[in-house]
């Protein structure tokens, strides 16, 4: 992970009257959103997400933000805001609780629903629920807090307008400026354009799509596509969407009313969430659509409809373990229709088209965003960016929300619609920026890196454990073992080589014993008998002899014996 300000040192004490911000996560990359804004000594938490592990990351099962920054400090949170609840920005509040079990949690109805659920999987005590909606506000010690409706891939989004005496930041969260929401509930712009009116110093905009030109599609236009996909269907339709995507499961509940179909959902986030959302009325389930997936077996194929997770190929998923042929209740079969209902996470499309290939081999055919308008995004495209900066007009812009790519795309937006070149700041993970007297600066860098989950483990997994995973992911490990004497300093029995993913014919490192032999020979005779030296004496042989004939870097792990 790259810093754009690697030479920066730690941040010097905040100036009376400012406001700082510290994002821990989501700067940089998508996912682990996370940002710590503080006045006088007070601290505001906005987001807690998770950034799901990629293929250079292995046996890890999540990536949380680095709380090390506020551990010392956590008596001092006045409160967790959370803007909507999708995992990237809910998935690592339970980690934070561990930590301090009782700090306030602000959110939509929707959103706490979805974390509540989440807590009690943790074994997690209720702590203080602030429920909000758009145009409430808030007061939380030296913070003003006004939530906005804003429209996105989940319902009940909010952005949060946050008051300090050292100015007003508008922070947008996710959105997009669909028109014509499923749910009717639009991005406010009128209430963008008051607190433009008011005055925003400082503008935090999702980048993720500002590298795309015009406008986001809107969801409507999903549906008649879904309508003709369900039509020329004659068997089986199995349809893989997030597991928080409302909207597009209620288009795919009322496309399987239309053609008299029923109904049933895989994979046990996707029949948590949408219960949820059923019971708070977000999700409205047409009667006698909705059945167990074991009832819909029992039905003719051309009556079945799946709503599954999955679709960014997780291993453990309900699509992954149906394109595999091994999961224990739904056989994938000639004919059937598979519905990719979601865009490609940035890192997934390996996984991902593993999956559909799975899938095609054994006869389905698989509609994706790349043959077919079945998702749209839900984030803001560079058009609806240009929109938001005229709108709201913000003395200063810092992206969140991205890659790089993405947030200079995004900066470069808010340039042209008139914001000062020194009013955009670009801050990468731990990165300190600064707003005192109307102006934002950088003021140094914390260390910030990524905390890895690995089963019960959390923490315990450092980036030079990573390295040397991927080195035996790819590459393979030799040990060799050697007997040597504790008189002499000779050899006096082995080496005894052994591999794994490196070599099958053991008889491959014949060649070698000698020269690692000899070496040893020489290193006593010069008096080398420590373990340690002797360990590196082979672990050099080997690595030279294997990187000259093999071209490979298998991890060495070399046991010295003294008898």
């Amino acid at each position: 992970m790259s810093h754009p300000h690697p030479e920066l040192s730690a941040p010097a004490p905040l100036a009376d009257r400012g406001l700082r911000i510290t994002p821990l996560g989501g700067l940089g990359e998508v996912g682990r959103n996370m940002t710590v804004f503080e006045y006088d000594g007070r601290l505001l938490v906005v987001d807690c997400g998770v950034l799901f592990p990629e293929d250079h990351h292995p046996g890890v099962d999540l990536i949380l933000p680095d709380f090390e920054a506020i551990r010392d400090r956590l008596d001092a949170v006045e409160a967790l805001v959370l803007t909507h609840g999708h995992e990237d920005h809910i998935g690592a509040t339970p980690y934070l609780l561990r930590e301090r079990e009782d700090i306030p949690l602000v959110g939509s109805e929707l959103t706490l629903a979805l974390l509540d659920s989440k807590l009690r999987e943790h074994r997690l005590k209720e702590t203080v629920h602030h429920v909000v909606k758009e145009g409430d506000r808030l007061a939380l010690g030296p913070f003003d807090l006004e939530f906005v409706a804003v429209n996105h891939s989940i319902p009940d989004a909010l952005a949060v307008a946050i008051r300090t005496p050292a100015g007003m930041v508008l922070h947008t969260g996710d959105f997009k400026m669909d028109q014509l929401p499923l749910d009717g509930r639009i991005t406010d712009l009128r209430a963008f354009a008051r607190l433009g009116e008011e005055g925003v110093d400082l503008f935090l905009t999702d980048s993720t799509n500002a590298e795309v030109p015009g406008f986001t599609t809107p969801e409507q236009d999903i549906g008649p596509v879904l309508d003709r996909v369900f039509h020329t269907s004659q068997q089986r339709i199995i349809v893989a969407c997030f597991a928080s995507h409302v909207h597009r499961v209620q288009q795919i509940l009322d496309a399987a009313v239309a053609h008299d179909r029923k109904a049933a959902y895989v994979g046990r986030s996707m029949v948590r969430n949408m219960a949820i959302a059923r019971d708070l009325g977000y999700l409205h389930v047409p009667a006698d659509v909705l059945v167990d997936v074991k009832d819909l077996a029992e039905l003719p194929p051309e009556r079945q409809v799946l709503i599954s997770t999955g679709s960014q190929g997780e291993p453990l998923s309900a699509l992954s373990r149906i394109a595999q042929r091994n999961h224990h209740l739904v056989h994938i079969e000639e004919g059937d229709t598979v519905i990719l209902a979601s865009s490609l996470i940035p890192g997934n499309e390996n996984a991902v088209y593993r999956v559909i290939n799975g899938l095609a081999r054994w006869g389905a055919t698989v509609v994706h965003k790349g043959n077919a308008l079945v998702h749209v995004s839900g984030h803001a495209s560079a058009g609806e960016l240009l929109y938001a900066y005229n709108i709201v007009k913000p003395r200063n812009v810092m992206p969140v929300h991205g890659e790089i790519r993405h947030m200079q795309a995004n900066a470069a937006l808010a340039r042209r619609t008139g914001v000062p070149a020194e009013n955009v700041v670009i801050a990468e993970d731990g990165v300190v920026v600064d707003l005192v007297d109307g102006q934002v600066s950088i003021a140094g860098k914390v260390d910030c890196g990524y905390v890895f989950v690995d089963g019960s483990s959390i923490g315990d997994v450092s980036e030079s454990s990573m390295k040397d995973r991927r080195i035996l992911a790819s590459e393979g490990f030799i040990s060799v073992i050697v007997v040597v004497d504790s008189v002499s300093g000779k050899v006096s029995g082995g080496p005894e080589i052994h591999a794994r993913g490196f070599a099958e014919d053991i008889s491959t490192f014949d060649e070698i014993k000698q020269p690692i032999i000899d070496a040893l020979d020489r290193a006593g005779a010069e008096g080398n008998n420590d373990a340690y030296q002797l360990q590196q004496v082979i672990r050099r042989v080997v690595g030279r002899w294997v990187n000259r004939e093999h071209r490979r870097r298998p991890m060495i792990i070399p046991v010295v014996i003294e008898a």
